[in-house]
């Protein structure tokens, strides 16, 4: 069983740390993803697992066994890193054969394995060709294939997918899923891209300074982020945020007053709100809709783009600190300039107090 267990793992740069304390529970052949922006420490714990940097506290246990002081050869892991790392000199399969070589692993048993990695990345008629003969997609595959090989019992990703176009990001991600599918090995994947995120996990992990601020599936955090910080970072494009005022709540219904003196109600449990507080209330782009009774709200089209399947505008409202985003029909005809008005559905509203914790929501989903 490839389990991956964290307890107190702390992490210090002289008198700088970086990991406060990360607990986690990664179960056999789950595909976890580590998420968060650029600093937050999620391929630095990436690399405490893999015994690339050390453990300054706490402890690593990999299959039950503490793997503090373990070398990263005798971990049971394997790592596919951002750059390709491919010996330009060595065709796809020396370079995807080279660390078993090193091994001293036999040739019959080496061809064996760089053959059935082949296979499953369907790379096999590259075998001979040398990496500048490679598209990226290829070689990202050539190294995932160097991976495969070793038959790791925990395979460990560092945004592999970054120097890839668009189209070719698509089509790896959807490689990377089969390949899960297929080894049935545990999977920890680390991304500054949500969408990644989303499409890859089984769970995610959202990570911010250092800590874990949630982790849970994809759907569950889209649509119970536990904190602001969480509900801005899951979706695409993220939730929409306006500043309000707690005017009463109940355990079904919160009420809001925003800054243009409108009333919005949230379906939300904010009895432990204080009436009068500070907090913001949260409507993702998908979820504004047009024509509706009820919570709405007004404010000047900024921009409109349109996608060819949807419609993005952009809105200038009272008490948003950036502009409301809504997400409408493909053939929505507003044009830049107008004042226009957006239902806000209260099952699709939520609402964070002043420290920025979520409170319960009544969802649709």
């Amino acid at each position: 069983m490839s389990e991956v267990v964290m307890r107190g793992i702390r992490k210090s740069f002289g008198e700088i740390e970086t990991l406060h304390g990360i607990d986690l529970d990664i179960r056999d052949g789950e595909f976890v993803v580590f998420v968060g922006p650029s600093g937050c420490g999620k391929s630095t714990l990436l690399r405490t697992i893999a015994g690339l940097e050390d453990i300054s506290a706490g402890d690593l246990m990999i299959k039950g066994k503490r793997c503090n002081d373990v070398p990263p050869s005798q971990r049971g892991v394997a790592m596919v890193f951002q750059s390709y790392a491919l010996y330009p000199h060595m065709t796809v399969a020396e370079n995807m054969a080279f660390g078993l070589k090193l091994a001293g692993v036999g040739k019959a048993e080496i061809k064996q394995a760089v053959d059935r990695a082949a296979k499953i990345l369907q790379i096999e008629p590259l075998l001979e060709r040398k990496p500048k003969a490679l598209s990226g997609g290829q070689r990202q595959r050539v190294a995932i294939g160097r991976a495969i090989v070793r038959k790791p019992e925990v395979f460990l990703f560092d945004e592999p997918l970054s120097n890839l176009d668009a189209a070719l990001r698509v089509q790896m991600r959807i490689e990377i899923t089969k390949l899960h599918r297929e080894l049935n090995t545990t999977m920890i994947y680390v991304t500054h891209d949500q969408v990644e995120a989303m499409t890859l996990a089984d769970r995610i992990v959202v990570l911010n300074a250092g800590n874990v601020e949630q982790v849970g599936s994809p759907l569950a955090l889209y649509h119970h982020p536990r904190n602001l910080f969480v509900a801005g970072f899951i979706g695409s494009p993220k939730m929409n945020f306006i500043e309000g005022r707690l005017l009463s709540a109940t355990d079904q219904l919160a009420t809001v007053q925003l800054a243009d003196g409108s009333q919005v109600g949230a379906a939300v449990d904010a009895r432990d709100g204080q009436v009068g507080a500070r907090v913001t209330l949260g409507i993702r782009p998908e979820h504004g809709c047009f024509g509706g009774e009820g919570n709405t709200i007004s404010g000047q089209l900024i921009a409109v783009e349109h996608l060819g399947e949807a419609t993005v505008l952009y809105l200038q409202v009272a008490g948003a600190a950036e502009h409301l985003v809504v997400r409408a029909d493909a053939d929505h005809a507003a044009k830049a300039g107008e004042t226009i008005t957006v239902q806000l559905p209260a099952n699709r509203c939520y609402l964070f107090n002043e420290a920025g914790a979520a409170f319960a929501r009544h969802t649709a989903a």
